[in-house]
């Protein structure tokens, strides 16, 4: 495909023309075949999508052609969504090395704390974030004419949303706009139906084979939980990866779930002849760049996590080893949790990781499970609509208009009780208006490119503790720092100043990104306080805070027409920490310039709160704490912070079944910075109800001053109102049951009788077998003895069989016929008054006699109609025989059981003909001495 006639321009651009453009390198890309048809659908539609297996250039030759770079096609701007930052430097970078040119002139990027454009620059490679951001301020895009939305496959909620976002565009502002959906894997018809019925068009690639090798541990290994992965399938993977190396040949890219698998498994692999990399979204660039850049004539071990599944091309792979896990975002909305878990990979991502074996020749992938277990793995992974945190798309959904998000074209609907919890959070930060509509301080947290609850920190922290401290900790909050700095997040901020590991850079960039982004006048009324009186935490280290840098100027609105080119942004390197004292006793959190009269765990222990006040957690025992959401959690042992009587729990997580979270990242809190950060949370009532100890429980009453489910005070309440100690009995009625009352033989027996009426003939007879039945009758059969009662001994001495009498349906006179109906004894042809089991009232009645005493009887005696079940003892009152039709035991089933029993009780009458004996409840001798 030839170039198009032009010159490049911009910072470092070649001077040679069309000469350096790599024509070779672009005629090779399989997906070429595939542009024309791709080009005409766009022309003809206004958007499609494209299928392109991975490495057939989708992501570099079909931005250039659609940019008039490539092709000789009309100069256009194009602007590459990428899911990863680390794709769309890769792709850029990429895209310029075909076109001979450096990144920043024909071809730029822009990923949060990095933009290399330029004014030449026709294509622009963005992430879904960045993309996000510049729609809230630029509705209409102007002056791009063509979005890509590469790799939707992977379905990352900032993709969902871009996407919808993009479809309100196309339909009522730039119906000129083309959109296209490009994928390796997706759901091609459900896009194009997205797309309003789009042409999907199918590239060819150059698949060599790939040859499955099915390597399991050879022992069980436990299944992952939360982010931890048992460390003997690590292990296992370090193990396969040397096999790996010695049975083939070619560089080896490992699958991994994360960093910190990354490195475990990283140090497992010490001493192999070959070059160890690693690859993640928080490499250092150089390293992304040496992995991408291919190998030198050494062997390479790429570790990676799902990173390289699609997004990346990684030059002489020829074996993978997949651990077979991945990382997706959960959260417990009931327990105010959320974070990434450790999961098994779809069998669509295992395809995808096998692939990148077979680029560019025939390889093999080591699949570390067995094979009986791949055709259960999940299809595709699920959609992050389904299964994340809603808030901040809730946000950006209220931030466009639609606070619902029912008007926007998504593949998948966010499912309602996510929404409902994100709209209470935003409710609960001032982002939206009671009726749900964005306020002023709702489109400042938007534009910070944070979650909104790390937006309330910054904003209303930095009033109190100033903008850079307050961007530092929460820049910590937003990229959660490695595990080697340990769970104290105070501690962490000292370790990431003084830090020179991969992730201090990181931090610092972001941490002046946000400083630069808060606005020069705080939004809204803040969530605390003008000025916090915050007590240093007990425990507390000395105060080391940083030197304070001039406030910076904030970005100002949008105009009213809300569209406006974002200048890009310039970083600076962060000041240096400075070390001081602080003095014991009370100190205002905005006490001097910047609020440096608080050292850094008061400063930490704040902004947590304020980001996650549900969190403030008050100490139960030794490591154990109650979070005011009423979630228990646990700090590890020799954690520093075990004795703290109150934490700011900033990274939480719950493995299935267990009690109580495991705290992996706290700071430092003094209950009166609790009580500020979670005013909202504050309560103060009185409390009746009922409370269960070891199932003995006790109506309690109390005054209480609560933060959440955090009792901060605790008074007896000594003349609580009689209805709400009622309702308190109730309550323990509910979980205790019934059994609390008196029940006599006879109340048992009447409760089983009544059940049996209406069972069986229904109404007017009550429904008194279950429980939860009576308890919503309480009115009208246990008054006026509940409210009477104050206590537990009280619903004692309440009789039940008196309560259920009331029950009985006197008004309409069947009451009188219980004893007919079901009556409590049966009179047997003996002359004996035996009583009637009816068990629960669910089964057929019972009649236990001995035998003897139905002689003569032909027809099984009837309740209500019912045949009684009738147990036929022997005269020792054993079970001999069970029955309900007597006329067809006597005829077939006497003769057995007499000729069995007559030679163990031979003084009882066994007579052959039972039907005309007479019935006797005594023995033989007796019988005949009497008149």
């Amino acid at each position: 495909m030839a170039p198009a006639n032009r010159t490049p321009s911009g910072p470092g651009a070649p001077t040679d023309g069309p000469a350096a453009v790599r024509t070779a390198a672009l005629e090779s890309l399989p997906v070429g075949a595939s542009v024309p048809a791709l080009v005409a659908a766009l022309d003809a539609h206004g958007a499609a999508v494209l299928c392109a297996p991975p490495g057939t250039g989708k992501t570099t030759l079909v931005p250039l052609v659609l940019a008039g770079l490539v092709g000789g096609g009309p100069a256009r701007k194009v602007i590459v969504a990428e899911p990863r930052r680390i794709a769309a430097r890769a792709a850029a970078r990429r895209m310029a090395w075909l076109l001979g040119e450096p990144v920043g002139a024909s071809v730029g990027f822009t990923v949060r704390g990095e933009r290399v454009v330029g004014p030449a620059t026709r294509v622009e490679v963005v992430t879904t974030g960045v993309l996000l951001q510049r729609l809230q301020r630029d509705q209409e895009l102007a002056g791009t004419d063509v979005v890509v939305l590469d790799e939707c496959h992977e379905r990352h909620l900032d993709a969902d949303t871009v996407a919808a976002f993009l479809l309100d565009v196309r339909a009522a502002l730039r119906p000129e706009l083309r959109l296209l959906a490009a994928s390796a894997t997706t759901d091609a018809a459900g896009w194009a139906r997205l797309l309003g019925d789009a042409p999907v068009v199918e590239a060819a690639g150059v698949a060599h084979p790939v040859e499955v090798v099915w390597a399991p541990p050879v022992r069980p290994v436990r299944p992952p939980h939360g982010m931890r992965v048992d460390p003997a399938l690590l292990t296992h993977v370090a193990a396969v990866v040397r096999r790996a190396l010695a049975e083939r040949e070619g560089d080896v890219l490992c699958f991994l779930p994360g960093v910190g698998e990354i490195s475990r498994v990283a140090g497992q692999l010490a001493g192999v002849d070959a070059e160890v990399l690693q690859v993640h979204g928080r490499a250092p660039a150089a390293v992304q760049d040496a992995v991408l850049a291919g190998g030198t004539g050494r062997r390479r071990v790429i570790l990676a996590t799902a990173v390289a599944e699609s997004s990346l091309t990684v030059p002489g792979v020829r074996i993978v080893v997949d651990a077979g896990l991945a990382r997706e975002p959960r959260v417990d909305h009931a327990r105010g949790l959320g974070a990434l878990a450790t999961v098994r990979a779809s069998r669509a991502s295992a395809r995808q990781r096998a692939g990148r074996a077979g680029r560019e020749a025939p390889g093999a992938v080591y699949r570390c499970w067995p094979e009986a277990e791949h055709g259960r793995l999940p299809a595709f992974p699920s959609p992050e609509i389904r299964i994340a945190d809603l808030a901040q798309f809730a946000l950006q959904a209220a931030c466009w208009g639609d606070p619902d998000a029912s008007g926007l074209a998504l593949l998948d609907p966010p499912p309602a009780g996510a929404m409902a919890a994100a709209r209470e959070v935003l409710a609960a930060v001032d982002a939206v208006s009671p009726a749900g509509r964005v306020s002023a301080r709702g489109h400042a947290m938007a534009r910070l490119g944070l979650h909104p609850r790390l937006a309330r920190a910054l904003l209303d922290g930095a009033a109190e503790v100033g903008p850079r401290r307050a961007a530092e900790v929460v820049a910590l909050l937003s990229e959660e720092p490695p595990r080697e700095y340990g769970d104290d997040l105070a501690a962490a901020w000292r370790q990431a100043r003084r830090a020179t590991d991969a992730y201090a850079p990181r931090w610092r960039k972001e941490s002046t990104r946000l400083t630069r982004a808060l606005p020069s006048t705080p939004p809204g009324a803040p969530q605390t306080p003008a000025r916090l009186d915050v007590t240093p935490p007990s425990g507390a280290a000395p105060a080391r805070h940083t030197s304070a840098s001039p406030s910076p100027q904030g970005r100002q609105n949008p105009s009213p027409q809300g569209r406006r080119n974002p200048a890009p942004p310039a970083f600076e390197a962060p000041p240096e920490a400075t070390s001081g004292t602080e003095r014991p006793g009370r100190r205002s959190a905005g006490a001097g310039p910047e609020g440096q009269g608080l050292g850094d765990d008061s400063v930490v222990g704040l902004i947590v709160a304020l980001a996650f006040p549900e969190r403030v957690a008050q100490r139960k025992g030794a490591g154990a704490y109650l979070m005011a959401s009423g979630t228990g959690a646990e700090l590890p042992e020799g954690s520093p912070l075990r004795n703290a009587p109150w934490l700011a729990v900033a990274v939480a997580d719950r493995a299935p079944h267990s009690p109580s979270a495991r705290i992996r990242l706290a700071a430092l809190l003094d209950e009166d910075t609790a009580r500020a950060a979670a005013a909202h949370l504050l309560s103060s009532g009185e409390e009746v109800h009922w409370e269960s100890a070891g199932g003995d429980g006790e109506v309690v009453a109390r005054r209480v001053h609560r933060l959440g489910a955090i009792e901060l005070t605790v008074r007896p309440l000594k003349a609580p109102a009689p209805e709400r100690v009622r309702a308190a009995l109730l309550e323990g009625l509910r979980s205790e049951g019934l059994g609390l009352l008196r029940w006599s033989a006879d109340a048992r027996t009447l409760r089983a009788r009544l059940a049996f009426l209406h069972r069986t003939l229904g109404a007017p007879w009550p429904d008194v077998a279950r429980d939860d039945v009576l308890l919503a009758r309480a009115d009208d059969w246990l008054e006026p003895e509940l409210s009477r009662a104050r206590r537990r001994a009280d619903l004692g001495r309440i009789e039940a069989g008196q309560a259920l009498n009331r029950l009985l349906p006197w008004a309409t006179g069947d009451a009188a016929r219980l004893d007919e109906l079901a009556p409590e004894r049966i009179e047997v042809p003996s002359g004996s008054r035996i009583r009637v089991d009816y068990g629960d009232g669910d089964a057929q009645p019972v009649l236990a006699v001995k035998l003897q005493e139905l002689f003569g009887l032909a027809r099984t005696p009837e309740v209500a109609g019912v045949p009684v079940l009738v147990h036929l003892l022997s005269p020792a009152g054993r079970p001999a025989a069970v029955t309900a039709d007597l006329a067809s035991f006597w005829r077939e089933g006497y003769r057995a059981v007499r000729a069995e029993l007559r030679g163990r009780y031979p003084r009882h009458p066994w007579p052959l003909d039972p039907a005309t004996a007479e019935p006797t409840r005594h023995t033989t001798h007796r019988q005949r001495r009497s008149p």
